[in-house]
């Protein structure tokens, strides 16, 4: 095992908003390593900005979509992620999701600063408990298999995932069924996105999609807005094709002020806040590092990408 370098020279960005591409492109040549986020597009240009001598490339982040990691191939760069450690927060985050939703809390709480609360009333913003319910999840790991988990005590009739491979024993330890997607869409009340980004994966979620989905079923993101179809979703939450959605993720990050979904009552959305737990961030931060100077000296990285 080589030794790790004891110096590294590094220069940082050290505004609050993500880089300028120009500053990137600029800021990268000559550099050894770059640590990136999930705002940073690291294509060709990038690379090519940076030069030969580039080793590595760590993303601050679980998913690399951004990084054109089959270029990273052909000219021998690692990738680091930092898969994992951000698991439970953002499991813990999408049930607050869920929940936030399906009670209609955002809603309900515009009403107490509005004037809307008048008095106590017998189906006044009532939602949809998950009690009883069918829950689906799109996608199945770790991150999928802590949120079923977590849903298990609000005592669903069913937990169902989707998944290119069957995950038998994870699934049996929270009593899941393996579905195809369509009849997930079908007989799902909630539908929970907890998969990566793929060619498979991009707007799975579109207008066919949202059509064969039940009228009281809610759509839950937390995974990659590049999966939902928004034009599509605004539809269907306009005319109540679907009752409800909750994102975490959008597409483009940040939402701009005039996006027609920011109009709706029955959306909730954040901004990208799954990981938003300090520890985890702080960890997430420490692994990226980490990644990079063991690809500097050589070394096996805590989490690299398999290219």
């Amino acid at each position: 095992m080589s030794s790790q370098p004891k110096v590294c020279q590094v220069t940082t960005w050290h505004e609050t908003n993500p880089v300028p591409r120009s500053e990137l492109i600029r800021e990268v040549a000559g550099k050894d390593a770059l640590y990136c986020a999930l705002t940073d597009k690291v294509d060709k240009e990038v690379l090519d900005s940076a030069g030969p001598q580039l080793k590595c490339v760590a993303t601050i982040s679980v998913g690399y979509d951004h990084i054109d990691v089959e270029e990273c191939r052909k000219r021998g760069i690692r990738v680091g992620f930092t898969p994992d450690v951000l698991t439970d927060a953002t499991a813990e985050l999408t049930l607050a999701l869920l929940l936030a939703t399906n009670r209609r809390l955002f809603e309900a709480n515009k009403q107490v600063y509005n004037g809307g609360w008048k008095s106590w009333a017998p189906m006044w913003m009532c939602g949809q408990g998950l009690k009883g319910s069918r829950v689906g999840l799109l996608g199945f790991g770790r991150i999928g298999q802590e949120i079923a988990a977590r849903i298990v005590p609000f005592k669903p009739t069913e937990i169902t995932y989707t998944t290119r491979s069957l995950r038998t024993k994870e699934a049996a330890a929270v009593n899941a069924r393996h579905v195809d997607f369509d009849e997930m869409l079908r007989e799902s009340d909630f539908i929970v996105v907890c998969c990566a980004l793929t060619p498979e994966t991009k707007e799975i979620f579109n207008a066919a999609a949202f059509q064969k989905m039940k009228p009281n079923c809610i759509l839950i993101n937390t995974a990659r807005g590049g999966v939902v179809d928004q034009k599509a979703l605004y539809e269907a939450l306009k005319t109540k094709r679907i009752l409800a959605a909750g994102l975490d993720v959008t597409t483009p990050e940040p939402l701009p002020l005039d996006d027609p979904l920011l109009k709706l009552d029955n959306v909730v959305i954040l901004p990208h806040i799954g990981s938003a737990d300090i520890e985890t961030r702080k960890e997430m931060s420490r692994i990226t590092a980490r990644n990079i100077l063991a690809a500097l000296a050589g070394d096996k990285m805590e989490a690299e990408v398999k290219l």
